[in-house]
């Protein structure tokens, strides 16, 4: 609805016969009693109407986009005044050489108004030219006030569609890199002729059909994503044995919504840098909490001391999640980084809420 009408005030070459004729549907019934006969209260409405759309078209269509925008604000105001002032004039002659000779009955109270019937003045009279100045811009304003609103909207469209496309590009950057991880894990295995095998790959398949298939919201439930990391733990546990301790606490409901892939990240990110290169054995803690509003997610990880970790640059992973987490949940999250040479540390903390 917001587009088809974004089209036909930006497209339509009668967009203001249209507004014209939807104020007069609006405004001339309600004025029927002030006029001798239909005749006289039609071609009344019909005048003052094309001289407010007239009006509307030149402040739209010419000074404010040619002058307003462009920042020429003196020149702005100074042809809004001769606007009006060019508008007054013409609605006074119209005014004294047709309708009131036309139909003299209903403007004899309105010509006592002034001191003398002539042209001079009338147009020296302040109180008339700020009336009719104001009577003549409504519908201007009307429109004006129309079409910031549509294009505010047309914004948001905008920024929602951008913002869709961001994410999906960080899906498109994370599904393979786990993806790939993943199958790193399954190739060692298959090496070393492992029973684990057909136990490595129904799990992958888990993995790989919520990723294709079940996490394309923009949130998902927690418990989602709580039985993805287990899985992803299980397969963990497979590949590196004895040589990694696990621990997972979960304090949730699980009726949370987060974003999807959003924990498993982390969790990848400590396995890469915490036990891939570690040659005793590794520890990884991983506890997912709730205070107050906010889910508390932390992983904790040891982190080999052999290897010189001085200057490390970020994971892929660990950048995606900064921008998705700046898409969706700006200002409703804190992330706090530990980095040591022998122990890393994520902490999330998001405002939730439950389904």
């Amino acid at each position: 609805m917001i587009q088809k009408i974004q089209n036909f005030l930006e497209v339509s070459k009668f967009k203001y016969l249209v507004f014209g004729l939807l104020i007069f549907a609006f405004s001339a019934p309600t004025a029927n009693w002030y006029y001798t006969t239909t005749h006289e209260l039609i071609i009344t409405y019909s005048i003052r109407i094309a001289l407010q759309m007239a009006m509307a078209y030149i402040i739209l269509e010419f000074l404010i986009p040619l002058l307003l925008y462009k920042g020429k604000t003196t020149a702005f105001w100074i042809s809004m005044i001769i606007t009006l002032l060019a508008f007054y004039v013409i609605c006074t002659l119209i005014h004294m050489n047709y309708l009131e000779t036309t139909f003299p009955s209903t403007y004899t109270n309105y010509i006592k108004r002034f001191k003398d019937n002539s042209f001079s003045s009338r147009l020296m009279n302040v109180g008339e030219f700020v009336f009719k100045s104001l009577y003549f811009l409504y519908p201007t304003l009307l429109l004006l006030i129309l079409k910031l609103y549509v294009e505010k909207q047309r914004l948001l469209k905008l920024n929602e569609q951008k913002k869709t496309a961001e994410l999906v590009a960080l899906k498109n950057q994370l599904n393979p890199h786990f993806l790939f991880n993943t199958l790193n894990n399954l190739y060692a295995l298959t090496l070393k002729k492992s029973d684990d095998a057909p136990k490595v790959i129904r799990k992958l398949s888990e993995i790989l059909d919520y990723i294709l298939y079940r996490c394309n919201d923009e949130y998902v439930s927690l418990d989602k994503e709580i039985a993805l990391i287990e899985n992803y733990l299980s397969l963990e546990k497979i590949r590196y044995a004895d040589r990694v301790k696990i621990s997972f606490s979960k304090q949730v409901t699980g009726r949370e919504k987060v974003a999807p892939l959003l924990l498993l990240t982390f969790v990848e990110n400590a396995f890469k840098h915490g036990v891939a290169n570690e040659v005793n054995q590794a520890n990884i803690n991983i506890t997912i909490s709730k205070d107050k509003e906010q889910l508390v997610f932390k992983v904790e990880n040891s982190k080999p001391v052999h290897i010189k970790t001085a200057v490390e640059k970020e994971s892929i992973g660990l950048q995606n999640i900064k921008k998705q987490l700046e898409l969706l949940y700006p200002k409703a999250y804190d992330l706090i980084i530990e980095n040591r040479s022998n122990y890393f540390s994520a902490n999330l903390k998001l405002d939730m809420y439950e389904l």
